[in-house]
């Protein structure tokens, strides 16, 4: 079978794409014959180099896949289902979904739900699955449109525009923030962003608070950005963290939460118990399956044309989705 391995280089850890015995996969009672991955911020650290997530090597490359049961030894899935694997330490520490075969405990399958295609599950993938996750997370948390705009930073990568769409169709009026605003923004538009701004906007000058402008916002950069946006949300919204890629660090007072009632709701999609995600994946292939998936993810590609993608995301060159056909 052939895989795209992270193997450790005289350069560090990096994906090669090369042929191995499925008998070398990682432990699992399911053995999934892959169709599909996709292409996340996670895989291009992991494939490039650019950040250690495989913890153990070689392991095989791709946090995502969709594909059909082949065999299992769990009674819940049988050869021939449809099914797909998102988060759950897929090239972190199990062989990942970059590959024509996938083996993982029956605890991580989801069975792929009535309304959605396997390439459609894998255009969503982890990206729409966390956006997904988001958004029920504000709305369980009784986030309501009339609060006001909601902020979605990073609005060009997938999760952002998954998120926006979702919010526009879930009856919210979301902000894209974006450092490509004039190159970005009549797509963004597109999509459903009610306005589109640069971070620097919502800059307070290092103050703990400033005007309420946004009833919530979903966040993927984290550090300076996300702290900057609690000073602004209305009483009791909402702010759904979801990514660090302005930074892990969070320098702040109490006050956005002891003064206002906004609550920091942390986004863990990796590792999101079977429940929820069932739910989720049912909520993705209805009311938040986005109407213009076939837009955000605008290629799909073959495992050799993996590096070159990865590359683009790393320079934060890349914007929506991109599937890869692991048969080609």
């Amino acid at each position: 079978m052939r895989a795209l391995r992270i193997i450790d280089t005289d350069d560090g850890p990096r994906g090669r794409i090369t042929e191995m015995d499925p008998a070398e996969l990682t432990a699992g009672a399911v053995v999934i014959e892959a169709r599909y991955s996709s292409l996340n911020y996670k895989d291009a650290l992991a494939i490039t180099g650019a950040g250690r997530i495989a913890r153990r090597r070689p392991l095989n490359a791709g946090i995502d896949v969709a594909g059909v049961v082949r065999a299992s030894e769990d009674e819940r899935f049988a050869p021939g289902d449809a099914v797909l694997v998102t988060g759950w330490q897929l090239s972190e520490t199990r062989d990942g979904g970059l590959a024509e075969t996938v083996r993982v405990p029956a605890d991580c399958v989801t069975a792929l739900p009535d309304g959605l295609t396997l390439w459609q599950a894998m255009a969503l993938g982890t990206a729409g699955f966390t956006a997904g996750l988001a958004v029920a997370r504000l709305q369980d948390n009784f986030q309501m449109p009339t609060a006001g705009p909601i902020l979605v930073t990073g609005a060009s990568g997938g999760v952002g525009m998954f998120a926006i769409q979702m919010l526009a169709q879930a009856g919210f009026s979301p902000v894209a923030v974006t450092r490509r605003v004039e190159a970005q923004g009549p797509a963004l538009r597109d999509l459903g962003a009610h306005d589109v701004i640069a971070p620097a906007d919502l800059d307070l000058g290092g103050k703990p608070l400033g005007k309420e402008r946004y009833g919530g916002a979903i966040d993927t950069l984290g550090g300076p950005v996300l702290a900057d946006m609690l000073g602004q949300i209305v009483q009791f919204g909402n702010v759904a963290a979801i990514g660090l890629a302005a930074g892990p660090g969070l320098e702040m007072t109490v006050l956005p939460f002891i003064l206002r009632g906004v609550s920091l709701l942390g986004i863990n999609s990796v590792e999101c118990p079977a429940s929820r995600r069932d739910a989720v994946w049912g909520e993705l292939a209805g009311a938040l399956k986005p109407a213009q998936l076939d837009r955000i993810a605008h290629e799909t590609i073959g495992l050799v044309d993996v590096h070159a993608v990865c590359d683009a995301i790393i320079a934060g060159e890349h914007s929506g989705r991109t599937v890869v056909d692991v048969t080609r």
